[in-house]
């Protein structure tokens, strides 16, 4: 069976950027704190192994602000999957490699758990996060919460419906780096439950 998957780090105060986001700082002031626990994503470990399942996704669906500010990927996130912008208005110019543009949100999600079969279909970005679950299409959160609190930027969970929505937690790894505490995260998933 499909799944879509939110994957996003956060600060513990819930920001997915830093104050100040956009071309010349895609993760605003102070943002690029998040993704420290990226240095060891090639070690044997929780960050390790968060990572590596982060690639066996076979689809990701993105909001078109992240998939601009990160540079459109060059086209490929990874491992040549999919690509599906969540956007407003589709552009004149086409999309590089396996990019397709949906304006509507349904169809968006359909398109990604069309394109893994059953497997997962990775999102990135706060607005195509926040879309999906008031559309009711997320069935999994996969949060890295990073002990800092940014006090401003943008949150993942602004702007949603006023509805009470309940999660199971089905995996949770920490990382102890004793010899850089900047290292630190909290490796999150939950299961929405419906």
């Amino acid at each position: 069976m499909s799944s879509i998957r939110v994957d996003m780090t956060m600060s513990l105060d819930g920001y997915v950027t830093g104050p100040d986001d956009g071309p010349d700082a895609p993760l605003g002031v102070g943002g690029f704190r998040l993704f420290n626990w990226l240095d060891k994503r090639n070690d044997p470990g929780p960050s390790g192994e968060v990572y590596a399942d982060s690639l066996a996704t076979r689809a990701l669906i993105s909001g078109r602000r992240t998939y601009e500010l990160a540079g459109r990927w060059g086209g490929d996130h990874h491992n040549g999957v999919p690509i599906f912008v969540l956007t407003h208005e589709v552009p004149g110019e086409a999309p590089p490699g396996s990019v397709r543009y949906v304006t509507d949100v349904a169809e968006c999600a359909a398109l990604g758990r069309a394109a893994v079969g059953d497997g997962v279909a990775m999102v990135h970005g706060a607005g195509a996060a926040q879309a999906l679950l008031r559309a009711g299409e997320v069935d999994e959160l996969e949060l890295h919460v990073v002990p800092v609190l940014l006090g401003r930027g943008r949150r993942l969970f602004d702007h949603l419906a006023a509805e009470h929505v309940e999660l199971e937690l089905v995996r949770q790894m920490r990382t102890e780096q004793v010899d850089d505490p900047g290292q630190h995260v909290l490796h999150l998933r939950y299961r929405v439950q419906r």
